[in-house]
Formats: structure tokens, sequence, C-alpha cells
């Protein structure tokens, strides 16, 4: 019998070995919005037991179209705070830390990246995003990072790609020009193959739809699983 019933499925496919390294892999999730959410969804009800969280934002009206932490209970809430609540109603058992910052070359002392097997970034500045990824790379800690998941329609045209074979999308077109010049020559993504929506009208924050971000956070999440289990 599983040692847990709640996870009983989970094991009957992945198998007790593969369940005992997500319970014991250290796991952390930057950027807890409409992708990093559906990250930290996945993996609490696959059980991973150990993640931190980091993002300095708060739940926004705007957010309730796409982002599973937004709820009009949880309007004007840290993010972190919001997200580590519902992690710990599906596992009580969960160890969430949360880190309420911006992450920056100013901050990024406070979190130490080699105590963790997993980094997970979901970051939407690309200054933040590289520094993340230079630091990871440099701490010889694993990374999977999310290329832009704005102004897309379509939730199957994701793919797991190296940074240097994406096509397409702007942002990691600008994350691969940053990256090459700071010599880092691999880095695994989710990207879209989808052209972005033009938005005529200037100065709009990016447009957003509840399909698309969650597709590419499950998918995040079931790499990140296949990483760690060795399935």
């Amino acid at each position: 019998m599983p040692k847990k019933e709640w996870l009983s499925r989970t094991e009957a496919l992945l198998g007790e070995e593969a369940m005992e390294k997500l319970s014991e892999a250290k796991i952390i999730i930057f950027g807890v919005g409409g992708v990093g959410g559906y990250v930290l969804e996945a993996l609490v009800r696959s059980g991973v037991q150990n993640i931190s969280l980091v993002d300095s934002d708060t739940v926004s009206e705007s957010n309730l179209n796409r982002q599973i932490i937004a709820t009009k209970s949880t309007l004007g809430r840290l993010k972190v705070e919001a997200a580590r609540e519902r992690a710990l109603d599906i596992n009580p058992e969960a160890k969430v830390t949360v880190f309420p910052i911006f992450y920056s070359e100013e901050s990024e002392g406070q979190i130490d990246l080699s105590r963790y097997d997993y980094v997970i970034d979901a970051i939407d500045s690309v200054t933040s995003k590289v520094r993340l990824i230079e630091n990871a790379t440099k701490s010889g800690v694993k990374i999977i990072s999310s290329m832009g998941a704005g102004n897309k329609l379509s939730p199957m045209s994701f793919e797991v790609a190296d940074i240097y074979k994406t096509s397409v999308c702007p942002l990691a077109r600008a994350v691969r020009g940053e990256l090459k010049k700071r010599g880092i020559r691999k880095l695994k993504c989710v990207y879209s193959k989808e052209a972005p929506v033009i938005i005529k009208e200037g100065g709009r924050a990016p447009m957003s739809i509840a399909t698309v971000p969650s597709a590419a956070g499950l998918l995040i999440a079931s790499e990140v699983i296949r990483d760690i289990t060795k399935a």
C-alpha cells in the first residue's frame, strides 16, 4: 500500500522509488504568477514537499483571469503567502519557505541556490531572469526557464528545448542574446512557437488567457518531475 492514500494513484504510475525522490527534492520557484502558480500546484500534488517561493508581487484584480492563486479572497495578499497557504491546504506536511522579494543583484544574496536540487525560473523581467540563470549555472544547479506566455492563444504550441534551438519567441531571443554574451551555452526552457498576437495600441500590458500560462506551467512541472525521478 502507498504510504499516503492521496498519492496512491501517482505512486502506482511512477513507483515508490520515484515518489521518495520527489519527497526529498528541494525545489525553488521564482515567480508565482500565471506560469509559476501552476508549476507549484502540479509539484505539490505530485508529492514534492520541500519548496521555496520567490515573488515580491501581490495578487491583483487583473490576475483573476489566469493565475491559480488569484481569487477574490486573495486579492491584495502577497502571492507567495497565498501560494503557500494553497500548497499547505493540499499537503499540510509540505515545507514551503517564502521570499517576498524581487530577485536582483541587491537581493540575490538572500538565497543560496546551491541548497536546491532544481531552480524554476518563471520571472518576467529579462534582467532578473538572466541573472538567475547565470547564478544557477555558476552554482551547478539544474534550472528550467519559462519563456513568453503573454500575447499567445494556443496552449499546444509550447515545446521543451535548449534556448539556442528556440525560434519565434521574442523573450527567448532576448534571453539567448544575453546568455551568449555571458558564455552560457545551454539552458533548458519551455517556449511557444506561436507568433505573438500583435498589439496595435501602445502602452498596454501583455494580453493573456487562462489556457496558455497554465499549459506552460504544467509542462515545466512535468519536465522537473521527469528529471528528478528519471522517468
